[in-house]
């Protein structure tokens, strides 16, 4: 999320009442979300888990629950005691408020949207698209030309997002936004949720069928196929002419390969190579895993001959 106003760390740390340390008269020009982050952006913190990641990541600012830190060169910290709860209060204080249009919405040419259609503020149309009844678009949302999402899609609902605090789960304030390039063609009934704080990105020419669901902050390369029921939780990178058939699931944070094909009900449970295909679950090449479940179909047969 991009910061229209020129502040420095010191401002961000006087308006949640912390302390910053370093070069505090750095620009915060973002705040994002580590997965995420930018040069200028601010990131917070806390857990030493990943205490290193945050620091040495491109954020300029990092917003964290620990003082004796040293403090990269160039960069600012603020010290928080609670850097998820002042995290959020920031994104608060500075998103695009959340509206939707009463009268109808900002479209290109030749582009058609069922009167039944929901859209949000800061959503943009571009030409020859059609949206069909029931769909529900969020705000901060574009849609390039000659896009069709079929019935009952959502795109851009808040990220599935929580920190378990205190015995509950915390939800992080969504402020992202959601990308859809041109030519991409959505099936009924999927949900694609908007970015934390950056974007959902579905590349130009991909098409994903019914009942699909893309998580937050994920991006999804050109020319992608994503068959019904697929999975795809927040933060993944999905390259370019990557085919995802029914039912395949796939984690947070993983990457999968320009040209990868991923069999159906296969579950990803780690980084796949492009050019490949991949079956089973965990997901492996798929030759290697035929021969396995045709080893398994044989362990019956075995067991018997030795009198298991």
């Amino acid at each position: 999320m991009e910061l229209k106003e020129k502040l420095t760390a010191s401002d961000i740390a006087s308006i949640i009442h912390a302390r910053a340390l370093g070069n505090v008269d750095r620009l915060v020009t973002g705040i994002n979300e580590l997965n995420r982050v930018r040069t200028g952006d601010l990131v917070f913190v806390d857990h030493p888990k990943y205490y290193a990641k945050a620091l040495n990541s491109a954020a300029t600012t990092i917003l964290i629950d620990k003082e004796d830190v040293e403090v990269p060169e160039g960069k600012a910290i603020i010290v928080s005691s609670d850097p998820c709860t002042d995290y959020n209060a920031l994104v608060r204080r500075f998103m695009t408020p959340f509206a939707w249009i009463s009268g109808p919405p900002p479209i290109g040419t030749n582009t058609m949207v069922h009167p039944s259609v929901a859209v949000g503020s800061n959503v943009r149309i571009g030409n020859d698209c059609m949206i069909m009844p029931g769909v529900v678009i969020y705000p901060n949302t574009t849609i390039g030309d000659r896009v069709i999402i079929h019935a009952n899609c959502v795109i851009g609902g808040d990220s599935f997002y929580y920190k378990k605090r205190n015995g509950a789960y915390e939800k992080m304030v969504t402020a992202g936004s959601t990308v859809i390039e041109d030519d991409v063609e959505i099936g009924p009934l999927t949900t694609i949720d908007r970015g934390v704080s950056a974007d959902t990105r579905i590349g130009a020419d991909t098409k994903i069928d019914n009942h699909v669901q893309v998580g937050h902050d994920t991006l999804i390369g050109k020319n992608c196929l994503i068959a019904s029921q697929a999975g795809i939780s927040g933060a993944c990178v999905i390259g370019d002419n990557v085919t995802l058939w029914g039912q395949v699931g796939v984690p947070s944070k993983i990457t999968i390969g320009a040209g990868a094909v991923v069999l159906g009900q296969s579950g990803v449970m780690s980084n796949l190579e492009g050019g490949k295909t991949y079956f089973g679950s965990p997901a492996g090449e798929w030759k290697q895993k035929m021969r396995e479940v045709s080893s398994a179909a044989k362990l019956p047969e075995i067991a018997k001959k030795l009198g298991i």
